[in-house]
């Protein structure tokens, strides 16, 4: 398929989502101490804000708050579902009790503490490039994903509650930055390998490519990636899988493949498996489970992995429109879906066999066309 016919695919698809409605149900709180918490960036142009949910055993959520982040969100030409075209613009940081979000409007990163359902706001720092869209942690290292001027990288590290901006840690991702459209041309997500000896970025339709920059003992990127170039795959969100492989979501052909990363730090595809949506840009992963979301279909694919690598297709769950990034709570137990143009957090419990039913919703205030959620 060429690429302007496959782009104009995608954006006929998102173009066609059909605003949903949302309906919330009674939340409590877990009943030992403070609740475990759902958070959710707004993305909000004249503010961006986080929304802060409890999170109950059964599942469902109560909101408990909203916390300006200090910057201000933004949209990327052509965007619908979801303004930034990315994956992991919110990201916890567990061993440090943080959370950090990124503002593309303003350039900026926030840093917050995490207290239960509340944030404590530390920190707005720049990110060093122009339109943050997706972060990653690692230990004491943090890196932030640039979309636009051909997108960029930069790194910081963590000391005493604050993150300070590395030497030496830039990079430009020489993109095109005149690609469009705007939304399928800029770069999807960055994240650290499972050992953090490396970096991932994805390109999305500028080029079809994953890059992988190796790090060294001070937490700095190589000063070239090695390419894996994906043609047509048109690659977005990722995750990886218990043994350390890639599995990534491919618009191109609404699919989801697994690659293992080769000792020279090339990709080497394991295996692809379509999910029957229409823009599968977003995977989030339970175990030995993934969670595809496709916004043009408004459905969330059920894969299961297999030790070798080999995924398996086991059902398609209906959502509300858009959806988008997701994360499932640590314990295995519960899906929380965004959608960015029904603007809610969707709640599914988690079957044995992977299976997901629909136990709640609850609406995100200024949500619509928000990306980024994280369970806490």
């Amino acid at each position: 398929m060429h690429r302007s016919s496959r782009a104009s695919r995608l954006a006929l698809a998102c173009a066609a989502l059909t605003l949903g409605t949302a309906f919330a149900p009674p939340g409590a709180g877990t009943g030992d101490g403070e609740p475990s918490a759902v958070f959710v960036q707004n993305n909000g142009a004249d503010g961006n804000e986080i929304v802060a949910y409890a999170r109950a055993y059964d599942g469902t959520l109560t909101r408990r708050g909203v916390h300006p982040t200090g910057g201000d969100g933004a949209a990327l030409d052509g965007a619908v579902a979801d303004d930034l075209a990315s994956q992991g613009s919110l990201t916890h940081d567990p061993g440090h009790g943080l959370l950090y979000a990124v503002n593309a409007g303003s350039d900026t990163l926030t840093v917050f503490r995490v207290h239960g359902t509340r944030l404590e706001r530390l920190q707005v720092i720049s990110s060093g490039g122009d339109f943050p869209v997706s972060v990653t942690a690692h230990g004491d290292h943090v890196y932030v994903l640039n979309a636009l001027g051909g997108g960029s990288i930069q790194g910081f590290a963590y000391a005493s509650g604050r993150l300070t901006a590395l030497p030496r840690t830039h990079r430009d991702l020489g993109l095109d930055p005149a690609a469009a459209p705007q939304f399928l041309n800029t770069p999807g997500q960055i994240g650290f390998t499972p050992d953090g000896s490396g970096l991932l970025v994805t390109t999305k339709a500028n080029g079809d490519r994953v890059l992988h920059y190796r790090i060294d003992a001070y937490g700095r990127p190589a000063a070239r990636p090695v390419v894996t170039e994906l043609p047509d795959a048109v690659p977005f969100g990722f995750t990886f899988d218990r043994g350390g492989r890639l599995v990534l979501a491919e618009a191109g052909p609404e699919a989801v493949a697994v690659f293992d990363i080769t000792p020279d730090g090339g990709l080497r595809r394991v295996s692809e498996r379509a999910t029957g949506g229409t823009a599968t840009c977003w995977v989030a992963r339970s175990g030995h489970l993934f969670y595809a979301s496709s916004a043009g279909s408004d459905t969330v694919g059920v894969l299961r992995g297999e030790r070798s690598g080999n995924l398996e297709l086991r059902a398609t769950t209906p959502t509300e429109a858009g959806p988008v990034d997701a994360a499932a709570s640590a314990d295995g137990r519960h899906l929380y879906v965004q959608t960015g143009v029904a603007s809610t957090v969707e709640a599914f419990a988690i079957g044995r066999d992977g299976s997901l039913t629909r136990v709640g919703s609850v609406p995100v205030p200024g949500g619509d066309g928000g990306e980024g959620i994280a369970v806490v």
